[in-house]
């Protein structure tokens, strides 16, 4: 069964390794080519993530850098790999393709600018999220103490966004910057986010987070990442089924998807511990879902809820 997967990290670890990964087959990147492949990944999108350590002068190269990665090695180096520059691209993918999209895990790389706002739209970015973990320029983070919501500059962001039919991630925000985001976007979207009902860290949604992203006809795509998943030290693939189940019971069927965070986890679920196991959670998901339930997981729930 075809893969749509919003998250993952793989530029991230190819540009700290100064370009010595091989996307087609390092063992180092969770995501490379092979694994893809074997997992059935027919959409892949690639996060620009920027380490908060980094001096704010070098963020916005940095990010440049990351993007340059994705056109040399993820698409130039695998003539199978194709740029998703637009929504109606995911429609075009012949059967021998895979699909790759831009997407972007904070703004802290542009500052205030907009200027540098749309040249990574004009590179390909198609998904922002406002911030990772921490506050910025635009909104707070979920560990940012003061749990401000939206700056001015944020929904100057967001405004942007909904000009140009780019989702707007909500995964790393604080809670009250959440709901100022819902306030105002035209396509929000969690792409790697659980449950807090069933795993309690910061990072996952509330139920009244949840059942406000349905209502929004928004996607939340759930993350394998095991202290997103579970209070144990280590998580199974049941355990992560219990958050879509969670989901579905509060009416989000048609609106779950799956974000991996490949490469930017550092623990795996139990036999999920990269791309290629993929087909392991569909098969373990037909155990307990129709086929074409488990379809929309995979990848027809947000084909019908992207921008169009």
């Amino acid at each position: 069964m075809e893969i749509i997967d919003l998250h993952c990290d793989v530029l991230l670890k190819i540009w700290e390794s100064k370009g010595k990964l091989s996307f087609e087959n390092s063992e180092k990147l969770d995501a490379n080519f092979e694994r893809l492949k074997n997992g059935q990944v027919k959409i892949q999108c690639f996060a620009i993530f920027i380490p908060a350590e980094l001096k704010v002068e070098a963020k916005f190269q940095a990010a440049l850098d990351q993007i340059d990665y994705f056109y040399t090695d993820v698409l130039g180096e695998n003539k199978y790999m194709k740029h998703i520059k637009s929504w109606e691209d995911f429609e075009n993918l012949r059967e021998q393709e895979t699909g790759a999209m831009l997407t972007l895990e904070g703004v802290d790389c542009i500052g205030n600018d907009l200027q540098k706002l749309r040249t990574l739209y004009r590179l390909g970015v198609r998904s922002i999220g406002l911030t990772w973990n921490h506050a910025n320029l635009a909104a707070d983070g979920v560990e940012e103490p003061r749990g401000a919501g939206l700056t001015s500059f944020g929904r100057e962001v967001i405004q942007f966004n909904n000009e140009y039919q780019l989702l707007t991630d909500v995964s790393h925000l604080s809670e009250r910057a959440f709901w100022d985001v819902l306030d105002i976007a035209k396509y929000p979207i969690a792409s790697h986010s659980n449950a807090k009902a069933i795993c309690r860290h910061p990072r996952n949604l509330s139920d009244l987070q949840a059942i406000a992203l349905f209502e929004k006809n928004a996607m939340v795509h759930v993350v394998y990442y095991p202290p997103f998943i579970t209070d144990n030290e280590q998580a199974t693939i049941s355990d992560l089924i219990k958050h879509i189940d969670h989901f579905c019971a509060l009416g989000g069927v048609e609106h779950i998807g799956l974000g991996s965070d490949f490469d930017g986890i550092s623990s795996h679920v139990i036999g999920l511990e990269h791309a290629g196991k993929h087909q392991q959670l569909i098969n373990e998901l037909l155990k307990y879902y129709t086929r074409d339930q488990v379809i929309g997981f995979a990848w027809r729930n947000f084909m019908k809820r992207r921008p169009k």
